[in-house]
């Protein structure tokens, strides 16, 4: 009995402590519990006034009335939303907290940004979609994306520019060659008026391209035959009323451009509008051709530019003007260096005749003053005057 009360069992325990126990363990189990659900709550590193998913990696802060990019963002985030706040700078020290390895969504729209200093997106090695829509963009450095080549997909920048005369600070951005890559560019609503010689030239993978909602006049000095890769550009809502052979040569040239917008532009259709009219009866890259309309003159407003007939416009016959008049200034050089040449010619084979007849003039020359000036003492001399009177010299 004594080695089964030594080695069997524990002394009895009173009642009222095992109960206590019990209710401890409770406590704890239900704190456990509580604390894990709030962590799954607000994830750890997730700033203040934002709310992070660490299931879908986003964070978003938005309308949060922020004036920069919050510090200590966690390092799992995909997808930044930061719209509708007052971030009115981003410069190389924005994302400097730490390392954004996984970002690859950055929404910024809606904040009035106006500036973008160099290599403010140099430290997003995975940044595939920008939106900086909703901007007033003074300044954007052509080196906002570092030296190298970005991996950037898409970039949005409708209604962004402070005014239409800051798009070459756009093109030298555009023109840097570390957009390489870029898919979908949007420059809709920006009220641009025209477009920099060579804007999109450094673009060779663009496929999407939008300018819609504009004022574009005229694309005459715009090259477009870089983008081999463009399946759809959005020229709709602007005030284009012509567009000349060269435009059209460039569009026809395009591979993969399947979706050409037109629509809801100030055509005018006179003789200028003749490459445009035949070049839509043939071509199958305009989206909605039948419902392009004349906008002036008044007598063919509404017509449409597809059934437009050319013979009513009276226009002369289309023989090229400007290349006659180039071949009759070259005619006009040659006759008149080919009478040069001859008039040369004669005078160097009548050099020894022109030469004496040279001589001859000279000497009638000297002859007429002498006398002139012997006369002219004979008058000025008081005591020669009889002889005035009674010779003639």
């Amino acid at each position: 009995m004594l080695g089964c009360c030594l080695w069997g069992s524990a002394p009895p325990t009173p009642t009222g402590e095992r109960k206590g126990a019990g209710w401890l363990e409770l406590l704890l189990l239900l704190l456990l519990i509580l604390s894990g659900w709030v962590l799954t709550q607000q994830p750890v590193g997730c700033p203040a006034l934002c709310e992070c998913s660490k299931g879908n990696r986003t964070v978003e802060c938005i309308n949060k009335n922020l004036t920069k990019v919050p510090p200590d963002l966690p390092h799992y985030v995909q997808s930044l939303f930061l719209m509708g706040n007052r971030i009115s700078n981003l410069s190389s020290r924005s994302f400097l907290s730490q390392p954004l390895l996984e970002l690859s969504n950055l929404n910024l729209s809606g904040n009035r940004l106006e500036l973008v200093e160099a290599e403010a997106f140099a430290r997003l090695p995975n940044l595939k979609q920008l939106d900086l829509s909703d901007s007033s963009l003074l300044w954007v450095s052509p080196m906002a994306f570092g030296n190298t080549s970005s991996p950037l997909e898409e970039l949005k920048l409708s209604n962004s520019l402070y005014n239409y005369s800051f798009v070459t600070i756009l093109a030298e951005l555009l023109q840097r060659g570390t957009l390489q890559n870029l898919k979908r560019l949007d420059l809709s609503n920006n009220n641009l008026v025209y477009l920099p010689p060579g804007v999109f030239s450094r673009l060779p993978n663009l496929q999407q391209l939008d300018l819609h909602n504009n004022s574009l006049v005229s694309l005459h000095n715009v090259s477009f035959g870089g983008l081999h890769q463009l399946q759809h550009f959005d020229l709709g809502n602007n005030a284009l009323k012509r567009l000349r052979n060269n435009t059209l040569l460039q569009f026809r040239s395009l591979p993969w451009l399947t979706s050409l917008v037109l629509s809801h532009n100030t055509w005018v259709c006179d003789c200028g509008i003749e490459d445009l009219a035949n070049w839509l009866k043939e071509s199958d890259q305009v989206e909605a051709k039948d419902a392009l309309m004349c906008s002036d003159p008044e007598e063919k407003r509404n017509s449409s530019l597809v059934a437009l007939d050319i013979s009513d416009l009276n226009c002369p016959e289309t023989a090229d003007d400007q290349t006659q008049l180039q071949t009759s200034y070259v005619f006009l050089g040659i006759v008149l260096a080919l009478i040069g040449v001859i008039f040369l010619l004669v005078l160097y084979l009548n050099r020894k005749g022109i030469k004496k007849w040279m001589y001859n003039i000279r000497d009638a020359c000297r002859d007429h003053m002498e006398g002139y000036h012997y006369r002219y003492e004979i008058n000025a001399d008081p005591r020669l005057t009889h002889l005035s009177s009674n010779s003639d010299v």
